[in-house]
Parts: structure tokens; C-alpha cells; sequence
């Protein structure tokens, strides 16, 4: 992607300042701090003690990707899914290390939940962010949940169904209860990163309180900001943490924003949309276009550049719902479908897993075009 984005500036299809104007500034604040947060999480041993806690009460591997699939998801439409891909990564690595469960199957399952999850919500990622924002939506959490959640149960199904088919030992994993028995490394940092979890939460519940009352929300940045702050500001370890940061993920991710605006310029995505006529604007098509395109541009930018077309089509809410699933699931295609997919395959890197990128999309092929249909019949009826 680096090599990719210095092209573009060299060949001069981007412009030096385009190239900067076009990296979003809020994500990467976002990014960095929640990497922080995340740093301070494992290097204390509190991931580790939540995990103990937490894997001891699963039993039986059927059950326990059950509730992973859906601890995730769940909690991707609630905290945003690249802040559990932050968070979750070693955690599903450690679940691996404990269980002597595949990781490159546990990694699938963070990916696929996180990136699944996030459907049901307009904060669960940032592409339904932009399509809560400028959908028309009178009241974007109660529609989301509402039209989204029942497709979404039945996508993160899907998502335990092929992981248990790719991986039949699971069905005779035996989880070990005494596993919960674990201390924390450092109880001074974790004591810190128990706030930064509690700043995040509760300040995620404002933000939904505030959307439901019709005010504005926290800007996300500004919640892992203020999560962050106690960890640079009152631990000692600070320097450990901002050494742990994944700043090639960072680089990756404004490298990629540069790339992203060069396709944007050469008009490219508004063209299709132009070539296929009414047809584009069906719930079938909104979908596919989603999918197929977020896997060239991103489905951040994919949705920047659809949102005004269809807006002038006099799209309906089904469209614009159809728009955030069809942009939302593209992730599961492919690694580079979702930025939490790469945050995910970056973070496994530097603990020593690889997952690569057929491995990716040898499972989520089968499983995305399953939940397209889902999601295309689900909302053909609304």
C-alpha cells in the first residue's frame, strides 16, 4: 500500500496536498490511541486475566465460538468494530495459546464477528457513520437495530457455522475450567487500563443516550483520546506503551488514504454507477456494488463516493440500509474488504501468526455471498 501511494505521487495523479488533506486525521488520532490502550491491556496481564476469566465458563468449543462470534459482534456494534479488532486480536491469541485452538481460526472468527456486528449499528464502523449521517434517517440507532439486527443474527450463524466446518476439532474442544486462575502482570497498569475500558464504555453510552435524544454524539477520536490520556499521562510504563503502538498499521492506513484519493479522482466508482442506470439502485445491486467495489477502494471511501449519487436517485431507507450492509460485509470477502480486517492480520504478524490473504478468502467467499443473500431478502421486505 506504501509503495502504492508513493506511485500516485510520483506519477502525479495525487497532488503532495491532496495527499495530505486526504489522510483522515480523526481515524489515525483514533488508531493511535486505541493501540495504546490496547498496549497497556496485554502488556499488564489484565487481557490475560479477563480471558482466563472469561474462556473458563465456555465448557465446550461449539459453545465457546458461539459466544465469541457473538461477544464480538455484539460488541463491535457497540464500541466500533477496529476498536475490537484493536483490543480482540490477543485476546483470540491468547484464547489459542490456552485452548490449543487453531489461531488462524480464531482469527477468523474476530475478524468475520467484528466485521458482521458492526451492521446493526450506525456507530459500529465508520462507512455506517457516514450513511446515519447523510441517509435521511430520522432516528439512525432505532432504524439500524430495528432493519439490521434480525439479518445480522442470522449472518454472525453463518459466521460459527463455516468455522466449525473448517475446523471440525472444534466440536470436541474441551475448554479447561482452571484456566481462570490467572494474576495480573503489573497491577498498576492494569488498574489504568481498567479506566481506559470503563472511559470507553461509558462515554460509547453517551454517545448512544445523546443519538436517541436526537443531540449529537462524542466523536470517536475524542473517546480514545480521553481513554488514552490517563495511560501517557499517569503511567510510568508510558514510553513501553508508545513502543508497542503498530505504527506500520498506521503508515499502512495513510498510505492507503492517499491511494484511495487517486481512485477518487480518476471517477472511476461514479462511473459505474452511471453505466449500470436505474438498475444501480435496487437493494440487489446497492449490495453487490458495495462488495465488489469496497474490495478496490475501500468501503470507507466506496461510501463516500455512492452516498451523493444515491441521495440524488431519492434512494429510500432500504437502499441506504442496504448500502451500509453491502459496504459493511465486503470485509468478510477479503483481508483488504475492511481496515479491522488488516489491524487484525497486522497485529497476528507481529505476535508471529499469519493469516494470509486466500486463507482469508477461502471462508469468507462461501460466507459472504450467504449473508448477501440474507441481507438482500431480508430487506427486499421492508
Amino acid at each position: 500500500m506504501l509503495l502504492g501511494a508513493v506511485g500516485m505521487l510520483i506519477t502525479g495523479e495525487v497532488a503532495p496536498v491532496d495527499a495530505l488533506r486526504s489522510i483522515d486525521v480523526g481515524i489515525m488520532v483514533f488508531l493511535f490511541c486505541m493501540f495504546v490502550v490496547g498496549a497497556a491491556l496485554e502488556e499488564s496481564g489484565l487481557l490475560v486475566r479477563m480471558s482466563g476469566a472469561v474462556l473458563g465458563r465456555f465448557g465446550t468449543g461449539p459453545r465457546f465460538i458461539l459466544i465469541l462470534v457473538f461477544a464480538a459482534g455484539i460488541g463491535s456494534a457497540i464500541l466500533m468494530n477496529d476498536t475490537l479488532a484493536v483490543i480482540g486480536t490477543p485476546l483470540v491469541l491468547g484464547y489459542a495459546r490456552m485452548t490449543g485452538a487453531s489461531p488462524k481460526v480464531l482469527l477468523l472468527a474476530l475478524a468475520f464477528s467484528v466485521t458482521t456486528g458492526s451492521v446493526a449499528s450506525p456507530i459500529g464502523n465508520p462507512q455506517n457513520l457516514l450513511v446515519a449521517t447523510a441517509g435521511g434517517f430520522s432516528d439512525p440507532v432505532v432504524t439500524f437495530f430495528i432493519a439490521l439486527a434480525p439479518p445480522t443474527a442470522i449472518a454472525l450463524l453463518l459466521v460459527c457455522f463455516f468455522l466449525l466446518l473448517i475446523d471440525p476439532a472444534l466440536l470436541h474442544l474441551r475448554i479447561d475450567r482452571t484456566i481462570s486462575e490467572v494474576s495480573v502482570a503489573d497491577p498498576g497498569l492494569s488498574r489504568l487500563a481498567c479506566l481506559s475500558l470503563i472511559v470507553i464504555a461509558v462515554l460509547i453510552a453517551a454517545t448512544v443516550l445523546l443519538s436517541l435524544c436526537g443531540g449529537t454524539g462524542i466523536p470517536l477520536p475524542a473517546i480514545a483520546m480521553v481513554a488514552a490520556f490517563p495511560l501517557v499521562l499517569f503511567s510510568s510504563r508510558r514510553l513501553d506503551l508508545l513502543r508497542q503502538v503498530d505504527w506500520p498499521t498506521l503508515i499502512f492506513f495513510a498510505a492507503m488514504f492517499v491511494v484511495m484519493e487517486g481512485v477518487r479522482e480518476s471517477g472511476a466508482v461514479a462511473g459505474i454507477f452511471q453505466d449500470l442506470g436505474p438498475a444501480a439502485v435496487g437493494i440487489p445491486a446497492i449490495i453487490t456494488l458495495g462488495i465488489v467495489l469496497s474490495q478496490f477502494v475501500s468501503n470507507v471511501p466506496f461510501v463516500a463516493l455512492a452516498l451523493p449519487i444515491l441521495v440524488d436517485a431519492g434512494v429510500g431507507e432500504a437502499g441506504m440500509l442496504a448500502l451500509a450492509a453491502g459496504s459493511t460485509i465486503a470485509g468478510n470477502l477479503t483481508v483488504i474488504g475492511a481496515a479491522s480486517n488488516v489491524i487484525i492480520i497486522q497485529g497476528a504478524e507481529r505476535r508471529g501468526v499469519h493469516l494470509g490473504f486466500f486463507a482469508f478468502m477461502k471462508v469468507g467467499l462461501p460466507l459472504t455471498l450467504m449473508q448477501a443473500a440474507v441481507y438482500i431478502a431480508w430487506l427486499a421486505l421492508l
